[in-house]
């Protein structure tokens, strides 16, 4: 096919041509200016470290959200992206988080639970332990309200328990 002949386009099918539904409307909830306060710890003999920030949540096209943070942490500044989208086919949630302090990408799918409350974001990347193992995560978004919702990320460990090792709770800002 040449570049000068016309591409016969239904758009009623068209996955570009989508409309949003109940799970991308959930995601909007998220949309805003937030501040956070968290607590994470990086290993059972370790003290949590305490962490607080802020966030900015965006919607693209009512598709997606954006999220980016910026943490204040002992160690430094941390800054980070959040991607969350819905895809019918999969009728799965999809995403991508990076961090300023890692070089991997993490890849999320999840789902919501059965009251609409709880997102269960699933991934697989390093293992804390610096063996260069991979290992499962979940980050959970669980909404209070409208103007206050919880992240969790936990991991689980060699004998399939699930250890919670992040809590921060957003506060919409003012």
């Amino acid at each position: 096919m040449s570049t000068a002949e016309k591409i016969d386009v239904n758009t009623d099918n068209c996955p570009m041509n989508v409309e949003p539904t109940k799970e991308h409307r959930w995601l909007q909830r998220l949309v805003g200016e937030w501040t956070f306060d968290g607590e994470c710890a990086m290993g059972p003999a370790q003290p949590p470290m305490k962490s607080s920030g802020r966030c900015t949540t965006r919607s693209l096209g009512g598709l997606w959200i954006l999220s980016e943070g910026v943490s204040e942490m002992p160690a430094g500044e941390m800054r980070s992206i959040i991607t969350i989208g819905y895809d019918p086919a999969k009728q799965k949630f999809v995403g991508t988080f990076i961090a300023s302090m890692m070089t991997y990408l993490w890849l999320y799918e999840g789902s919501l639970d059965a009251a609409g409350r709880v997102l269960t974001l699933d991934a697989e990347g390093p293992s804390m332990t610096g063996d260069g193992a991979m290992a499962k995560y979940q980050d959970m978004v669980t909404i209070e309200n409208d103007d206050h919702w919880v992240l969790s990320s936990q991991m689980q460990g060699p004998d399939g328990q699930w250890i919670k090792f992040m809590t921060s709770h957003y506060r919409r800002k003012a």
